[in-house]
């Protein structure tokens, strides 16, 4: 019989932003996993889980999302390998990402491809709460209202995406690749959008930045960096 696997989200960074729900389905679980770049370095999903589980309950799986394309799926493979050997004797295994399994995560290559090592693997995925909630807690923004409309695009989106969201969507959000961040900034003056945006880079985190989008004209981002445009600015804080 193949055990379960949890996908489970444990916030953008804040330790404290780990639900109750995600904190038991970690400690229920027989084995816990975290994804660690081919740096080594402790990532923030890892970090959240440490502060909650002692380090020998924490399985670390290489998941470097690497640019070539052979590489990530070496990469998804081989940890799926690992972790399908645990769901073959029937346990329940965790794996921990940073903001929600469901957005734009790790866990779903991992998900994917341990469905065809093991078909008949049971997924279950516990929310997170995401980057652009906690962003717009910390910068004093109202991401919605009334009938208002939200898009999510990743930064390496293009232009051409990125215009038409900004023309038609009252909130723009922006994730991941913030090597892009001039690129988008650009487009967001052009489109009159610049004025009130929101940028957040290592959020609940040592070297956090939340700044107003326009003192970052020039620079590059960090990777996880996420800007929120919206036709209002900030209203709180």
């Amino acid at each position: 019989m193949s055990g379960r696997l949890v996908g489970v989200g444990v916030g953008p960074g804040d330790p404290e932003l780990l639900t109750i729900k995600g904190l038991r389905a970690l400690r229920e679980a027989d084995e816990v996993f975290v994804p660690v770049a081919d740096t080594g370095e402790v990532g923030r999903a890892e970090a959240t889980v440490r502060e909650y589980l002692d380090e020998e309950c924490v399985t670390r799986l290489l998941f470097a999302l690497s640019d070539d394309a052979e590489a990530r799926e070496r990469n998804w493979t081989n940890a799926a390998r690992e972790v399908s050997d645990h769901l073959r004797d029937g346990k329940t295994c965790a794996f921990a990402t940073i903001g929600d399994p469901n957005v734009y995560s790790t866990f779903t290559y991992l998900a994917r491809t341990l469905r065809e090592i093991v078909p008949e693997v049971e997924v279950e995925t516990v929310p997170g709460i995401t980057a652009m909630q906690d962003l717009a807690s910390r910068g004093g923004t109202v991401l919605l209202e009334g009938d208002e409309r939200l898009a999510l695009l990743p930064f390496t989106a293009g232009e051409s995406p990125l215009r038409e969201a900004l023309a038609e969507f009252e909130t723009v959000v922006c994730y991941k690749g913030g090597g892009r961040l001039p690129e988008v900034l650009r487009v967001a003056e052009e489109a009159g959008r610049l004025e009130g945006a929101v940028y957040g880079a290592r959020l609940g985190i040592e070297g956090e930045e939340v700044v107003g989008a326009s003192e970052m004209v020039g620079r590059e981002g960090t990777y996880l960096s996420t800007v929120i445009f919206t036709r209002r600015g900030a209203e709180f804080g």
